[in-house]
């Protein structure tokens, strides 16, 4: 038994070692064996804590594998107010909503395949030790970098917004693109914030959409993806089910898993609608994906502005610069192009609405419109009758105009 675990040991030291060859050369680090076994076993208890147990499991054509977890033993169910609970029954949906659907088209990879997961179960994406040691730090895997405001922490953006008014929701469809993105630790995102409190420290926000996230999820897929804090990304809340928090209800959408199809330049255009709102009754913040595909909830004691109402509700795109090179990032934002090439050439939203305070849902007539640094993203608003109020966005990044 001694010499089994001395040659377990030598094995390990040596995968740790020629692993972290690799990453040494590159960042210049000095190797600490003992230090390296430590960061390994946070990261196998890291992973014994949010992969629960599987009741069944599906290989995605994608490479990602899905876990079919009893919905009350999901990662949200580690929270002490939500031990022992199982999830909500689904609430009133805003009035003013599109009928239920109950055709199911594929809208992720891990479908194509015919397989589903049983009745009582959700579908989670699986972490793996490369998801995690692809992180920066372990501690902020699955976390935003910190955002203060639309200039600074190398986050740019181009988005519509509304504020001043107190808002319980937030609805649109956007189109769905494979934005190139240049660095590892780069992202670009196109969703909807709904936000409340300020942009200092008491920040909340609850966040929907797709993005493209190569050090979260190892690969330049658009996935679709959740997000939520309460104090300005600094020590709380996290994407999709990384954490205890967003609570799943549905069985057949996986976030994190990726979307298929998806649009294409000068050809076919494939968006998806998402709606958040909050429930009069129990005042949780709810998800839908489509129409009438719901697909959980954030439970209103996560927040601390956001129990009330929103103040502020965002649509549009982000992504993260961080000049690695020295310049400034040829990372995409949504199809790569300038919103003035239009329908079939740049991302857009449409059909921008709002829930009020009555859980009715409303065209958003107004919004203000954001492009911090427009040489590089800009974005472009519009009004017609069968689109309402919407707009395009996005660009290719680093250009002449944007060094």
């Amino acid at each position: 038994m001694v010499k089994k675990n001395v040659v377990f040991f030598l094995f390990l030291a040596s995968y740790i070692l020629c692993h972290h060859i690799v990453v040494s050369t590159a960042r210049n680090q000095t190797f600490r064996p003992r230090n390296e076994l430590h960061k390994l076993r946070n990261i196998r208890a890291y992973l014994k804590k949010i992969n629960k147990p599987a009741v069944k499991t599906i290989q995605s054509p994608d490479g990602d594998v899905l876990d079919c977890v009893q919905s009350h033993l999901q990662p949200a169910f580690d929270h002490p107010e939500l031990k022992g609970h199982k999830p909500l029954e689904p609430p009133e949906r805003p009035k003013g909503s599109d009928s239920t659907d109950d055709l199911v088209v594929s809208i992720q990879r891990w479908t194509e395949t015919g397989e589903s997961c049983p009745e009582g179960t959700v579908p989670i994406r699986r972490t793996t030790e490369n998801d995690v040691l692809r992180a920066n730090k372990i501690g902020r895997f699955g976390r935003k970098p910190v955002r203060r405001d639309s200039t600074g922490t190398g986050h740019e953006h181009a988005i519509a917004f509304a504020t001043g008014n107190q808002f319980y929701g937030a609805k649109a469809s956007l189109n769905v693109w494979t934005p190139q993105v240049t660095d590892a630790y780069e992202f670009s995102l196109s969703q909807i914030w709904v936000i409340s409190g300020s942009f200092g420290n008491d920040l909340n926000t609850i966040e929907a959409g797709w993005q493209a996230n190569p050090a979260l999820y190892g690969d330049q897929y658009p996935r679709f993806f959740t997000y939520w804090t309460t104090d300005a990304y600094q020590t709380t809340g996290c994407y999709n089910l990384l954490c205890s928090g967003f609570v799943q209800t549905n069985r057949r959408i996986a976030i994190g898993a990726a979307i298929s199809p998806r649009s294409t330049y000068n050809g076919r255009q494939f968006d998806i609608t998402i709606t958040v709102w909050k429930d009069p009754k129990h005042g949780h913040w709810w998800l839908e994906f489509g129409s009438g595909l719901l697909v959980g909830y954030w439970p209103a004691f996560l927040f601390s502005h956001l129990r009330t109402h929103a103040n502020m509700v965002q649509f549009g795109g982000e992504i993260v610069n961080t000049r690695s090179r020295g310049y400034h990032t040829a990372t995409q934002m949504g199809s790569g192009h300038f919103a003035d090439q239009g329908f079939k050439r740049a991302a857009y939203f449409r059909n921008l609405q709002v829930v009020d305070w009555d859980n009715n849902l409303l065209p958003l007539s107004y919004v203000r419109l954001l492009a911090d640094h427009p040489n590089c993203y800009d974005i472009r608003q519009g009004r017609n009758n069968v689109w309402g109020n919407y707009f395009y966005y996005g660009g290719p990044g680093r250009n002449v105009r944007c060094p």
